[in-house]
C-alpha cells in the first residue's frame, strides 16, 4: 500500500509546466531508480558547474530542484502512513523477538547458567525461523541444534556443577535426556534432516522445557540483594504455583473450548515468578495462604478481570516493583519507558498476565491485594504489539493453564478458592509485618 502511495505522490511531484530536457530527464530517472536525495543533489551541483548561463537551464534547474521537493514530501508521507499501519506485520514478524506467550516469558526470566541461556536462545531461534511460512531454513536450524551440542558438551563441567548437591542427580539426568534421549537434540535433528515442521514444533518444545527444568535447578534462590527498606515485607526466592477455583455467579457453566461437559467451576492456573518480582508475588503468595481471594467476586473492565477486593487505605502498600529487561534487579517505584526503549523481564502484552492494580494513593504503589488477569489484544496496542500500558503495573506471573476460562468469566464471576500449589519453601515470611500507610 505505501509503495502505491509513494509512487502516486513521486509522480504528482513532477514539474508539469514544461516538457523536461534531455539533462533533466536524466536526474528524474537517476532519482525514481535510487530516491537518495543526497546523490541526485549531488548530480544536480555537479551538472549546474558544467552548464552555460542560460534561461533556459535555469528554469530546468528549478524544474529539477521542485521535483526533488515534492519527492521528499512524498517520502515524508509514506513513512507517516508507514507508522500508523498495523503492528500486525512487526509483531509476528518472524525476526521479532517478542516473547508471545507466558512460557516463553517466564523462561526467560529464570536467572541461570549463561552457557544455558546461550543454549536457550538458540533454540528459540529456531522457534522463529519456524514461523516463516515459505521455504524453511532447515540448514540455519540444523546450525543452532549443533551449536547447542557443543555448547552443552564443552560446558559440562559447569552446567552441572552450577546446580546444587541436592539436585545433581536430577540435574545429571536431564542433561542426559537433552543430549540422548527422545525429545533432546537427536530428536531435533532427525526432524530437521526430514523437513518435518509439525513434529520438529512439538521436539523443540520439549526440549526447551528441559533446558527450563535445568535453568530452574540452578537458580536456587534470588540473584540480587533488596533493598534494606523493604525486608520486612514476605517475599518469593523463586517460582510458585497457584490454582484458583472459579464458579459462574448466575448459576451458569463453563463450557471446555476442547470439547466435553460443561462444568460449573473451571480451573485456571497462575505460575507466579518471585526471581523478578520477590515482593509482589511473595505478597500475592502470603495472601493465598491466608485466604484473602477465597470467595470474592470478580468484575470484568476494558482487558481486564478484576478482583473485586481493594482494601483502599485500611492496608499497606507494595512499591511499584518491575524489572527491566537486561538488568540483575528490579526497580521500586519507578515505571518503565517504553519509548526509550525500556521493556521489562515480565512483559504484560501477553494474554492471560497476571498484575497487581495501582494503589488508590500513588501509581508508585501496587494495591496490596487488588490483583487482575491482563486480556491482550493486539488490536488494542501500539506499535509492535507493545500494550500502552507496559511497564507501568507489577506484573508477577502467567496464566498457563485455563486460559480458555478468561474469556468465559463475566462481572459477578466468584473465585472459590485459591491454593498455593507449588512453592511454600520459596516464601520468605519476616516476623515483622509491612507497616500501614
Amino acid at each position: 500500500m505505501a509503495s502505491c502511495v509513494a509512487a502516486m505522490a513521486l509522480a504528482g511531484a513532477r514539474p508539469a509546466s514544461h516538457a523536461p530536457g534531455p539533462v533533466a530527464a536524466s536526474y528524474s530517472g537517476h532519482a525514481q531508480l535510487s530516491f537518495h536525495r543526497r546523490g541526485a543533489r549531488a548530480r544536480v551541483i555537479r551538472a549546474s558547474h558544467s552548464r552555460p548561463h542560460h534561461p533556459s537551464f535555469a528554469r530546468e534547474d528549478e524544474g529539477v530542484l521542485e521535483w526533488l521537493t515534492g519527492a521528499a514530501a512524498a517520502l515524508a508521507i509514506v513513512a507517516q502512513i508507514s507508522v500508523s499501519l498495523p503492528a500486525n506485520a512487526v509483531l509476528y514478524s518472524p525476526d521479532t523477538k517478542v516473547p508471545r506467550t507466558g512460557e516463553l516469558a517466564l523462561r526467560r526470566a529464570i536467572p541461570a547458567n549463561p552457557n544455558m541461556k546461550a543454549i536457550q536462545e538458540s533454540l528459540e531461534d529456531i522457534s522463529y525461523l519456524l514461523r516463516i511460512p515459505q521455504r524453511k531454513p532447515y540448514g540455519s536450524m540444523e546450525g543452532d541444534v549443533k551449536k547447542s551440542i557443543k555448547i552443552a558438551m564443552d560446558n559440562k563441567e559447569a552446567i552441572l556443577g552450577s546446580i546444587p548437591a541436592e539436585h545433581k542427580e536430577e540435574g545429571a539426568k536431564l542433561y542426559t535426556s537433552l543430549l540422548e534421549e527422545k525429545g533432546g537434540f537427536q530428536t531435533l535433528l532427525k526432524y530437521i534432516k526430514e523437513n518435518d515442521p509439525d513434529k520438529l514444533s512439538i521436539a523443540l518444545a520439549s526440549s526447551l522445557d528441559i533446558v527450563a527444568e535445568l535453568e530452574l535447578l540452578q537458580a536456587p534462590g534470588l540473584s540480587f540483594l533488596l533493598p534494606q527498606q523493604y525486608l520486612e515485607y514476605p517475599r518469593l526466592t523463586g517460582r510458585g504455583v497457584v490454582e484458583f477455583t472459579v464458579e459462574k455467579g448466575d448459576g451458569s457453566t463453563f463450557f471446555p473450548t476442547g470439547g466435553g461437559e460443561p462444568k460449573s467451576v473451571a480451573t485456571i492456573q497462575v505460575i507466579i515468578d518471585g526471581y523478578s518480582a520477590p515482593l509482589t508475588a511473595g505478597n500475592f503468595a502470603k495472601l493465598v495462604l491466608d485466604g484473602a481471594y477465597d470467595g470474592v467476586t470478580l468484575k470484568c473492565a476494558s482487558q481486564a478481570i478484576i478482583a473485586d477486593n481493594e482494601t483502599g487505605k485500611n492496608g499497606y502498600t507494595v512499591p511499584l516493583e518491575v524489572k527491566p529487561a537486561g538488568q540483575f534487579e528490579p526497580l521500586y517505584r519507578t515505571p518503565l519507558s517504553i519509548q526509550d526503549g525500556e521493556l521489562p523481564v515480565l512483559p504484560m502484552s501477553v494474554y492471560g498476565a497476571v498484575a497487581m492494580a495501582h494503589s488508590v494513593d500513588s501509581d508508585e504503589y501496587s494495591s496490596p491485594t487488588q490483583f487482575f488477569f491482563y486480556l491482550y489484544d493486539k488490536r488494542n496496542s501500539g506499535l509492535g504489539g507493545i500494550s500502552f500500558d507496559e511497564g507501568q503495573f507489577s506484573v508477577f506471573g502467567y496464566t498457563t493453564d485455563g486460559r480458555d476460562v478468561l474469556s468465559q468469566i463475566k462481572t459477578g464471576d466468584k473465585i472459590r478458592s485459591a491454593k498455593l500449589v507449588q512453592g511454600r519453601e520459596r516464601l520468605v515470611l519476616p516476623s515483622t509485618a509491612p507497616e500501614e500507610s
